[in-house]
């Protein structure tokens, strides 16, 4: 099959493709690489207007006349590649809102590819219209919306994520659900909002490159070295001010016994490498289920800190902080549980065998892929 994936901002769509690749499809990749993360694409969709004089005059012309130059620029670069961009059998957005441009503009690249293609298709693995209304909702026991009703953030910090409560998000996603052929969850997070949804598939795990990422064996000596990726932008929606706050407290318990490695905004290849030498990871705290940060550094075979709730145990069948440790939004349960795996540091490498082995199960790249393949073909799974 000729298959297009379109969008890609957690190496969801690459790792997908090497799948489809090793079973002998013809895959494409467009996307904008996702800002600083910079994840390879097929065709690069440039963003401009992004610092500088040529960002003040963007917000200039949008306050005095509602233009939206970078999304602009976007569309032209995609219709300069029109003719690469028809005739798929399959074409998959990452997202309602695959290219993170103007809500018209979104639906217009959107119908040109559901007209000059065989069939489309969608995914919830990221912040949608159902998504932030199931969380805006508190419909979850606790949600990336957290800061915002706690008070940590404005409504303005939080703009990324409500826009698509607006209503020119809410008719984008709307029309985009009524040209797909249907939506497929890559975890535990969207899955629940879209249960009994009529264009709900199903879920689909995240897709991993097992045979990229080589598996580390840990060695305990001390000291345990503790790793906590920062993204900026997204400090809050990860719950990073709990990681930073109960970290704090560890490295005074266990002084010399502890080391924490901290990085912020880097590029993607950069941030893989930068963990390397760690033990422990803090990937996210207000999640029910692992983000793609956390599936590859489980593959490598770190213990990760992440969502691993109740409702992730259920579905995979598994005994909790046996593959992954449940970071929850308090402070000192997390102090507790880092307390645990530094005082007993025997558990870290047979944690780190059973995440490996998970994510051989369960994410297996080639396997998932078949799967995708047996979705598209069939419409359900």
């Amino acid at each position: 099959m000729k298959i297009l994936l379109v969008g890609e901002y957690s190496r969801l769509h690459n790792s997908l493709k090497e799948g489809l690749l090793a079973l002998g499809h013809e895959v494409t990749l467009i996307g904008c690489g996702d800002y600083f993360k910079d994840f390879p694409v097929d065709i690069k969709l440039h963003r401009t207007y992004t610092s500088g004089i040529s960002k003040l005059w963007k917000n200039l012309i949008y306050g005095l006349f509602n233009i939206d130059l970078a999304s602009i620029s976007i569309k032209k670069q995609f219709y300069q590649h029109s003719e690469e961009l028809q005739g798929y059998d399959i074409v998959q957005l990452i997202n309602e809102s695959p290219f993170g441009i103007a809500a018209k503009d979104e639906l217009e690249l959107v119908r040109f590819l559901s007209k000059n293609n065989s069939k489309l298709y969608l995914l919830s693995c990221g912040t949608d219209h159902i998504s932030v209304k199931y969380a805006f909702e508190k419909r979850f026991r606790y949600s990336i919306l957290n800061p915002l009703f706690e008070n940590k953030v404005t409504k303005k910090d939080f703009e990324p994520v409500l826009k698509y409560l607006k209503p020119a998000f809410k008719r984008l996603h709307e029309e985009v659900f009524d040209l797909v052929e249907g939506v497929i969850a890559s975890d535990i997070d969207y899955h629940i909002p879209m249960e009994g949804h009529p264009k709900y598939l199903g879920l689909i795990p995240n897709p991993i490159n097992v045979d990229k990422i080589e598996f580390i064996p840990l060695t305990v000596s001390d000291p345990i070295i503790i790793f906590h990726g920062i993204n900026r932008q997204n400090f809050y929606k990860k719950g990073s001010d709990y990681f930073e706050e109960a970290l704090a407290v560890i490295q005074n318990k266990f002084n010399e016994k502890v080391k924490v490695i901290t990085t912020t905004d880097v590029p993607y290849l950069e941030y893989i490498k930068a963990y390397d030498q760690a033990h422990i990871l803090m990937d996210q705290v207000l999640g029910f289920d692992q983000g793609y940060n956390a599936l590859e550094a489980m593959a490598k075979g770190k213990v990760v800190f992440t969502g691993a709730e109740t409702e992730w145990l259920q579905w995979y069948l598994l005994k909790e902080n046996k593959v992954a440790i449940n970071a929850v939004p308090d402070v000192e349960a997390l102090v507790e549980k880092l307390s645990r795996l530094i005082e007993e540091p025997d558990q870290l490498a047979e944690i780190a065998q059973n995440a490996r082995d998970f994510i051989e199960k369960e994410h297996h790249y080639i396997e998932i892929a078949r799967r995708y393949l047996q979705v598209w073909d069939r419409g359900s799974i």
